[in-house]
């Protein structure tokens, strides 16, 4: 399948023929929820924690002896229906929230994601994403002559792997990311707006995920 090749300046200069198993795949919304879900889960770091009965300080000694006193018998203050006592199933840092997805479909879902943006026009494959050095300057002049001087810019870059002044310029810049053309996924490729593919990134793209049998 062919698709247009733009210059840096937002031309036209050609054609560039794409390989079909990875930008014309059904749209597959389930899939692609599934990878999502999976992806967000795993980075997901467990932060919140609850201190059982067995890791609050104090309680060494029974409160008051068994009989005889009038009162509940108790064994520990450290028990959960004391005040500052541990607390019961309450959150834990040590419960693991990962979740699994195969490597064939993480890779269909992304090829069905970047089909569907390709056939929605989200996609522009551009001649070289190559910038002159590593200033945020020449990176915001590319930006403008594809989307304008917009307050807000929303966009990935996926530059040839070789290109280390579009990764450094691009932090710079709020609403841009650059991505390796061999670290693609799902999250990112919805996350942005508009995505620029470097025309040498395709091809790397094409023999980095192979076919998954």
């Amino acid at each position: 399948m062919n698709s247009e090749i733009h210059n840096l300046k937002n031309e036209r200069v050609g054609s560039v023929d794409l390989p079909e198993r990875v930008f014309k795949v059904k749209w597959n919304p389930d899939l692609v929820h599934q990878a999502v879900r999976v992806q967000l889960a795993n980075k997901r770091d467990n932060l919140a924690h609850a201190k059982g009965r067995s890791e609050v300080r104090g309680g060494g000694v029974k409160p008051w002896r068994q009989k005889g006193t009038g009162r509940a018998r108790h064994g520990s203050i450290r028990s959960p229906i004391w005040k500052g006592g541990g607390v019961t199933h309450g959150p834990n840092k040590e419960e693991i929230f990962t979740l699994k997805i195969n490597k064939k479909m993480k890779q269909l879902a992304t090829f069905s994601v970047l089909s569907r943006r390709l056939k929605d026009g989200d996609i522009k494959i551009i001649d070289s994403l190559d910038i002159k050095d590593a200033r945020t300057k020449s990176l915001n002049e590319m930006l403008n002559s594809f989307f304008g001087k917009k307050i807000k810019l929303s966009a990935l870059l996926i530059p040839k792997e070789a290109d280390k002044n579009i990764y450094k310029t691009s932090r710079n810049i709020s609403g841009i990311q650059a991505l390796s053309p061999k670290s693609l996924n799902v999250y990112d490729l919805m996350k942005y707006k508009n995505i620029l593919i470097d025309k040498e990134a395709v091809s790397v793209i094409d023999k980095h995920y192979h076919e998954v049998k």
